[in-house]
């Protein structure tokens, strides 16, 4: 099959397409004809060097496709030869096929068309988890940073399905993006959007933050919250190690977690992989939830 490799680690010129090995199929699993693969920040990250897969997994860059089942091996229920799917993946999806196990694939979500639908799986199974996690209520005031990417425009929209009042940080230029996808305050992250937060929220604060920068953003983070706000970091572009206030969490009975997609068991990638399908197909089916804008590449580009 055909296959995006990459000689080493570097900038986009590492990547060529290539002739390797069609995977095989384990007990458990389904092979994709994959029509589309989605591009996430991950990847990026893959090819430079600093987010390689997990053991086990296919080095080949790609977190999530769309497709056709083109083989069902034993074990497996539910899937027929040519059904369309998405699925998510722990790598291998730049490729004209992955092998996946059958629990991470799902149906296309309502409405998304075949090659749309590639871009839409990571970002739900990133946010949605995360934001039940922290038991994200209606009438409550979530604060979602990076709001003008994929995982942040779906953020917004997702927060305010929920009934929950949206801040977002984003650049000026792409305020109105976040706007549009429903944030009910939109910031300029190179202002002081601490103050920004605090003055949106009368002093009192958000409730939850979902927080891509990681440790450049930490102590801001918490002072934002509110008593009893909670923190999920799923992101650390703002670096791995920050200093944290633990007077100030205490007194705001706050809590901080992080968690990583990619290298849960397979097993946590099918309970989520099902929660998605119950709780955020249903909102593409009503329009709650609307695809990003997005660009399409041939694969040799």
């Amino acid at each position: 099959m055909r296959a995006v490799v990459t000689d080493g680690v570097g900038g986009p010129e590492v990547m060529r397409v290539a002739e390797v090995p069609r995977p095989e199929v384990a007990s458990g699993e389904v092979l994709i004809e994959v029509v589309a693969a989605g591009v996430n920040r991950a990847d990026i990250l893959q090819r430079r060097g600093f987010y390689p897969p997990p053991a086990g997994a296919s080095a080949i860059i790609g977190l999530e496709v769309s497709g056709r089942i083109a083989e069902v091996a034993d074990g497996v229920e539910g899937w027929s030869v040519g059904d369309e799917c998405v699925a998510l993946l722990a790598g291998g999806g730049y490729a004209e096929y992955v092998a996946v196990p059958a629990g991470q694939v799902a149906p296309l979500p309502p409405g998304v068309d075949l090659v749309s639908a590639a871009g839409v799986i990571e970002v739900a199974a990133t946010v949605a988890p995360n934001l039940h996690r922290m038991r994200l209520s209606a009438r409550e005031t979530l604060l979602v940073h990076g709001g003008s990417g994929g995982i942040g425009s779906f953020a917004i929209q997702y927060g305010a399905a929920v009934g929950a009042r949206v801040i977002t940080t984003a650049s000026a230029a792409k305020l109105d993006h976040c706007r549009t996808a429903g944030a009910d305050v939109a910031i300029d992250y190179r202002t002081d959007w601490v103050a920004a937060v605090k003055e949106a929220t009368d002093g009192r604060g958000v409730d939850v933050v979902l927080d891509v920068m990681g440790a450049a953003y930490l102590g801001a983070n918490v002072d934002v919250l509110a008593r009893g706000g909670r923190i999920v970091v799923i992101g650390l572009q703002g670096g791995t190690k920050g200093e944290l206030d633990l007077g100030l969490l205490l007194r705001k009975a706050a809590t901080i977690t992080a968690t990583s997609l990619r290298a849960r068991p397979a097993a946590e990638k099918a309970a989520v992989v099902r929660d998605v399908v119950a709780e955020v197909w249903p909102l593409y089916a009503t329009g709650r939830i609307a695809l990003s804008p997005e660009t399409r590449f041939p694969l040799d580009q």
